[in-house]
């Protein structure tokens, strides 16, 4: 009895379940950030896909748009006979994404899944919208031909060994023909 209450009001290793807790807490806090990391990671990755897409078609107006330089505009038009009709080109922004990311088709969705098979992300819903400069438009910055193009993301989000509901998001960007000269 006597050396149960010396073993009792010993202190020695108190602080052990303290330490043990603290870790635990870190760590569930470390796996939280690392997974935001790795949505914010994707996310970003994706816009900049988008973007190099979005881009790659505008310099595909490229040959159209010189006309309109040359000439003294900057529009995407085309010289008829009497006019100008105006000549845009939306190109396939989809294929250049799928060879930008290593996309696969499956259902309406464009998906990245790893070597497991495991769904990464997907895509779907492009929208690209070409506001072509006006005839005579000079050399301002509102009126430069652009394209705005928006695409939604999906990426599943799991913690702790568990699937949460996946982060949806609406991804925007915007690319413009500047004439040089």
């Amino acid at each position: 009895m006597i050396r149960i209450r010396r073993i009792l009001a010993n202190r020695r290793g108190s602080s052990f379940p303290l330490i043990v807790a603290v870790t635990l807490a870190l760590a569930l806090i470390f796996c939280g950030v690392s997974e935001y990391f790795r949505l914010m990671v994707i996310a970003q990755g994706v816009r900049d896909a988008v973007q190099s897409a979005v881009i790659s078609t505008v310099n595909d107006n490229y040959d159209d748009v010189y006309h309109g330089v040359r000439e003294g505009y900057s529009g995407a038009y085309q010289p008829t006979s009497d006019d100008f009709e105006e000549s845009l080109d939306y190109g396939d922004i989809y294929s250049r994404l799928d060879s930008l990311l290593g996309l696969s088709t499956s259902g309406g969705y464009h998906e990245k899944r790893n070597s497991d098979g495991e769904l990464e992300f997907r895509i779907w819903s492009l929208s690209v919208d070409i506001h072509n400069a006006p005839l005579a438009s000079g050399d301002q910055a509102s009126n430069r031909f652009e394209a705005d193009c928006t695409i939604e993301l999906e990426v599943p989000v799991s913690f702790g060994g568990k699937l949460l509901p996946s982060m949806r998001i609406t991804v925007k960007t915007t690319a413009g023909f500047v004439p040089r000269f």
